[in-house]
């Protein structure tokens, strides 16, 4: 593409998923902007040191050059609503208004909106008041899945087992200055994510994602936001995505447009499949999760960026009456550090495609951890199998002190 033709595309956000659509969308010879981004996406893309939540300063970046669309993937920024601000100065942007995502960033939000739509969901209950929940941990059921409001940095979710470990977790909770928790039933099933995009009145399903949110291997240890995935997710049949898709996603679109606050944008259905193609929906997310981004990207044959920009200028209904999904199958894994500073080894040796979370690059440019999540690998191929098969070939080239993962994503796949 000519360099005077080629488009210029912002991404606003800093994690695994950023660098992982960054890569998608330089495949389509576009000029990539990232707002604030980290030192691996700087290697592909321009990176802007501008704060997610100063939206102002970012839209003057875009007016000053030119940007043709703002994918915003950071919770903070929609948060700070960066989409009305950008439409109101007629800028395109492909991500919702506050307005219209309060319920997939705030998730007392979000479970009373399942509740007022009647969306099948786990008994839950929401208390501003330490006392209150501790009182009603008491008599709950247990297990308990005892979750923030909103995302903390840090650990934000536990499933806990004895009213003394629920009553630790809550306290902890609101002496970081949480001011809401979200207690919620816990539900054994299969744990699925529906992703679907849409500009606010017209939304299709992309895929499928079968999720691993626990630390240790057969759903151990901490419940965290994702750790593995795989896609497309051969457990959640074409019926219960079309009941998701007419029960969940047009009842809850619908609600949006008539309190004015159509939903642009992606949105992701946490759920769990439970029996006989039944299933509750747990939770909403605004965009794709770090842990399957790839994944999911890899599957997509249709252009993203027309795709997007087909939303974002409302011809999405006319154009699209499906998207192009392909054949092939993803695993993904996230490789996490138990220390920081350890200099990764064996990026080099692999096939699989690597995101990356903030690591650090020393004075001799070799990659170091930083302690929690570092890199995500995904590996595509035909067949789940083969993807899998090939992606722990490739786990084991990755070498740094601390190293831990899941062994068991996928590990039940034999034909698929």
């Amino acid at each position: 593409m000519d360099s005077k033709n080629e488009k210029k595309i912002l991404i606003v956000g800093s994690s695994a998923k950023d660098y992982a659509l960054a890569k998608k969308i330089k495949e389509y010879n576009a000029k990539v902007y990232v707002i604030p981004g980290n030192p691996r996406i700087a290697e592909i893309a321009d990176c802007v040191d501008i704060r997610e939540e100063n939206t102002q300063e970012i839209l003057e970046f875009v007016l000053e050059n030119d940007i043709n669309l703002t994918i915003v993937s950071s919770e903070a920024a929609i948060k700070a609503d960066i989409a009305d601000l950008f439409q109101s100065n007629e800028q395109l942007i492909f991500a919702p208004t506050y307005q219209s995502a309060d319920f997939t960033i705030n998730r007392s939000i979000g479970k009373k909106f399942l509740y007022k739509l009647r969306i099948p969901t786990p008994r839950f209950a929401i208390f501003d008041k330490l006392q209150a929940a501790v009182d009603y941990i008491k008599n709950a059921p247990m297990p308990q899945v005892i979750r923030s409001d909103q995302n903390f940095k840090g650990q934000d979710r536990l499933v806990c087992n004895t009213f003394l470990d629920a009553k630790i977790f809550i306290e902890d909770l609101f002496c970081k200055g949480e001011k809401k928790v979200v207690l919620e039933d816990y539900v054994y099933g299969h744990e699925f994510t529906l992703y679907v995009v849409t500009d606010g009145y017209h939304a299709l399903p992309l895929t499928s994602v079968a999720n691993y949110k626990f630390m240790e291997n057969g759903d151990g240890g901490l419940l965290t936001d994702g750790i593995g995935a795989y896609t497309p997710d051969y457990k959640v049949s074409n019926s219960v995505v079309d009941s998701i898709m007419f029960n969940v996603v047009e009842p809850v679109l619908q609600s949006l447009q008539k309190k004015g606050a159509p939903y642009l944008g992606i949105l992701g259905l946490d759920s769990v499949l439970t029996y006989d193609d039944n299933y509750v929906v747990l939770d909403f997310k605004p965009f794709f999760s770090d842990h399957d981004c790839n994944a999911v990207l890899n599957l997509i044959d249709d252009n993203l960026l027309n795709l997007f920009e087909a939303c974002a200028v409302g011809s999405f209904a006319d154009d699209y009456n499906r998207v192009d999904i392909s054949d092939s199958a993803s695993v993904s894994c996230v490789l996490s550090s138990r220390v920081n500073g350890s200099i990764i080894s064996g990026l080099d040796l692999i096939d699989s495609d690597i995101s990356h979370f903030g690591i650090n690059k020393n004075q001799y440019l070799e990659y170091e951890t930083i302690s929690g999540k570092t890199l995500v690998l995904t590996k595509t191929a035909k067949t789940l199998s083969r993807a899998r098969k090939s992606l722990y070939e490739d786990i084991d080239l990755i070498n740094f002190d601390g190293k831990k993962y899941r062994t068991d994503i996928c590990e039940q796949v034999e034909k698929f």
